[in-house]
């Protein structure tokens, strides 16, 4: 997954332009989807491409059951809700999607947690957020409360997939973002893996942003990714 993380529109254009060809999911995350709005997505759909949106759904059960009603009309594959919503804003969500399908609309989207954010340190999990225990005991209790609400998994580091993979099984589906190839720059990630990596511990799939959209060269960044992956 190509994360497009750009203020605006041109700026994706000019990256999926250099990457025509490749065969990947698009994820678009908040400031993307408030600058240019769902028909950006809709754009990206009807140029054959996968689309996670990545807004990160906390709030009333209510306002998320509309929430998910709209971006599964708007043709999304894959979007978010942060489990630290608790089960009955997740299975809202889930209420959201069911509706949206039985007004006619065909494409069913995948739903997964968030878990705890790869930025995320054990001080600051601890110390501001407030929650005790380990960051990856509080990702398996949050993966856990996902799967009994429906959800078809979670977004956690590569870290913590093994873990949720034996306690909610193979199928409960992981992305793994905190994705950065041998040598990249760590940015604001703390918890962290290459691309093959990560793939080794079982996720589903990487989400990769600045070392590609970065790059000189984004397309032979995200080419030498896939080769890194493919070896």
């Amino acid at each position: 997954m190509v994360a497009l993380d750009y203020p605006g529109a041109a700026e994706a254009r000019q990256l999926i332009e250099a990457l025509k060809g490749i065969p990947c999911y698009m994820k678009v995350g908040m400031q993307l989807f408030y600058s240019a709005g769902p028909e950006f997505v809709t754009s990206l759909k009807e140029q054959g491409y996968k689309v996670f949106l990545d807004v990160k759904m906390h709030d009333i059960p209510n306002t998320v059951k509309g929430g998910s009603e709209s971006v599964t009309r708007l043709g999304v594959d894959m979007f978010n809700v942060h489990a630290a919503g608790g089960k009955q804003m997740m299975e809202a969500a889930l209420e959201g999607v069911d509706k949206a399908l039985g007004s006619g609309h065909t494409t069913k989207p995948i739903v997964i947690g968030v878990t705890q954010l790869t930025s995320t340190s054990l001080t600051v999990m601890n110390e501001e957020i407030g929650i005790s225990g380990s960051v990856e005991e509080a990702v398996l209790r949050y993966a856990r409360l996902a799967q009994s609400a429906g959800l078809h998994g979670v977004v956690a580091s590569p870290l913590e997939v093994i873990r949720i993979k034996e306690a909610c099984g193979s199928g409960f589906i992981t992305v793994t973002p905190g994705i950065r190839p041998a040598g990249a720059d760590m940015g604001d990630q703390t918890r962290v893996m290459t691309p093959p990596e990560a793939f080794e511990q079982g996720t589903d799939y990487i989400v990769i942003g600045r070392p590609i959209t970065a790059a000189k060269d984004p397309r032979a960044a995200l080419e030498a990714i896939i080769q890194s992956v493919s070896q």
